[in-house]
């Protein structure tokens, strides 16, 4: 018997049906609402949220979640959604996924799309590896966007990084010919795996670039940038 994997990948199931815990590019951190991120959420998370289940049943389609066939652009840790809405307002024609596993993160992004009179945002919490892997199909993603991803910076936990070949294989087979992958981190070792995997990686092509100006200096951006670090972008397109 196959055992289908998952999509809570904490329950991962091997060929013999036991389950194996694994390794992970995110940790699920607290969920305590602030009043305005619980109205934001009782206001319109049945609207622009679904439960991770959801992705289980069947018939289930990235294009059912906002009614329409568009482009689709994804968006890997939307954090508190300032790139989110501020990027997704830009571009009404396209359908823009945010995955973010951190509820009042969600909660957040959740009013500032409704703030900015959005209808093409939808958010979900299922991991965003195991979800480019079995939810978006070759050459279906328009763009992707991973903007300070977590560094995971001490050296025992740098497999937990988004960023490895096997998922840069995976995100360049899902891009569109010439679609884009934008990145950036304020990390600069992460900095370096980035350029190193994606240099790598056959079906890419691209490399550092200046700042994004579409890109509005967020949250973390802020943080690092007071910290005296460096800012680094990248763009790498689908060959």
């Amino acid at each position: 018997m196959t055992n289908v994997r998952p999509a809570r990948p904490h329950q991962r199931l091997t060929d013999d049906g036991r389950r194996v815990r694994e390794v992970l590019t995110y940790s699920r951190r607290g969920s305590r609402f602030t009043p305005k991120q619980q109205h934001a959420w009782d206001a319109y998370a049945d609207r622009w949220w679904r439960e991770d289940d959801v992705v289980d049943e069947p018939g289930f389609t990235l294009a059912g979640l906002f009614g329409r066939e568009a482009p689709l652009v994804v968006e890997i840790g939307s954090g508190i959604g300032e790139a989110t809405a501020a990027l997704a307002a830009g571009r009404p024609d396209q359908n823009v996924l945010a995955f973010e596993v951190w509820r009042p993160g969600v909660a957040d992004t959740l009013a500032r799309v409704a703030e900015a009179g959005l209808t093409n945002v939808r958010l979900l919490s299922v991991d965003a590896v195991w979800s480019m892997e079995n939810l978006v199909g070759e050459g279906e993603l328009a763009e992707l966007w991973t903007f300070f991803p977590d560094p995971w910076h001490k050296k025992k936990h740098h497999k937990r990084r988004l960023v490895t070949p096997g998922f840069a294989a995976v995100a360049a087979t899902r891009l569109a010919p010439a679609g884009s992958w934008r990145l950036a981190t304020d990390w600069a070792d992460y900095a370096g795996q980035m350029i190193e995997v994606l240099d790598a990686e056959p079906q890419l092509v691209g490399g550092v670039v200046p700042r994004w100006e579409e890109r509005p200096v967020t949250k973390f951006e802020r943080k690092g940038l007071a910290q005296d670090r460096e800012i680094t972008d990248l763009l790498y397109r689908r060959r």
